[in-house]
């Protein structure tokens, strides 16, 4: 297969150009290194075209579309400390690009994976979340929730193609993906955690550390984007993908020293002090994956402690 992925050097971009690559498929990647970057795909030189461009710049994305037997749309301005202190690139981004893609997949009548967020259900209490479930967000003044809504419209306009124009997409909702290649940089917190466990400085812990996640190996997301891909059931759906096993920010940051054998202490900060304005957490974020099991049989097969290793295993590496 010809594939084309935006945000190709991105964390999640990256692993999907290399388990592409390990197929056999030609493999394209447009990319304007915001959050990517060459490093992620270095070791693929001469094994994928690499065009380094903007999704919002329709020419460039048509033009790299056009060959493709199937589009993975994953670029996007991501974290937290990015949509905080760049909101309206963010949005202009996450909305405005997203369009230009999708116009682009129903004109050139490609298809689709979007890769949405778990943000869009935003800070609704009824946990574990199912895809039906509503979005409760903050007033706009909290800026976190632009991300929530951008891409909250991004899968708007999907089903809107989807069903006006027959665009044949299917959304995937990620919950809390880390693995290998993840930078810290953006305020995720595993990646984070397990660099100052690695040099043995203080674990900061945002808030008081009893808010949850669950999370989910990087490949084991890849597995589940690529066999919905392949599958025309999926086509018009919305699927959570997330890991197993809830828990809270202060048990993730004990399980990392222990993981790692580290003689760090764990310190706290409150949001205030952490953020720029305009930042707000949820209590818990759970996902209910029952539909993609049921709908391809699919579940993670990585663990917390397995998540973990993978991380640590890397940054020793470099």
């Amino acid at each position: 297969m010809r594939v084309f992925i935006t945000g190709g050097a991105g964390f999640i971009g990256s692993h999907l150009a290399d388990a592409l690559v390990a197929r056999g498929d030609a493999v394209t990647i447009l990319d304007n290194m915001s959050t990517g970057s060459q490093s992620n795909i270095a070791h693929l030189a001469g094994k994928i075209e690499i065009i380094t461009g903007d999704i919002r710049d329709a020419t460039t994305v048509e033009k790299a579309m056009a060959s493709a037997d199937l589009v993975l749309h994953m670029a996007a301005a991501l974290g937290v400390n990015t949509i905080l202190e760049s909101p309206i690139e963010s949005v202009s981004t996450n909305f405005t690009g997203s369009e230009v893609v999708l116009q682009a997949a129903t004109k050139l009548n490609k298809r689709i994976i979007i890769a949405s967020t778990s943000e869009v259900y935003g800070k609704n209490p009824k946990q574990p979340l199912n895809e039906l479930d509503d979005r409760v967000v903050g007033t706009p003044q909290k800026i976190r929730w632009t991300y929530s809504d951008a891409k909250a419209l991004e899968e708007a306009i999907a089903h809107a193609l989807f069903l006006t124009k027959g665009l044949k997409v299917t959304t995937v909702r990620l919950f809390n993906t880390v693995g290998p290649r993840q930078t810290g940089r953006y305020g995720m917190v595993v990646p984070r955690f397990v660099q100052s466990a690695l040099a043995g400085q203080p674990i900061t812990i945002y808030g008081d550390g009893t808010q949850s996640r669950v999370f989910c190996h990087v490949d084991d997301a890849v597995k589940a984007i690529l066999i919905l891909a392949g599958d025309d059931k999926a086509i018009g759906e919305v699927y959570n993908i997330g890991g197993v096993g809830e828990t809270t920010i202060k048990q993730l940051a004990e399980k990392i020293i222990e993981r790692t054998k580290s003689t760090s202490a764990i310190t706290y900060t409150a949001y205030d002090d952490a953020y720029p304005a305009g930042y707000e957490d949820m209590q818990r974020r759970v996902p209910d994956t029952t539909k993609i099991k049921n709908a391809i049989g699919w579940s993670p097969a990585h663990t917390l402690d397995s998540i973990i290793d993978d991380v640590a295993t890397e940054f020793l590496g470099n």
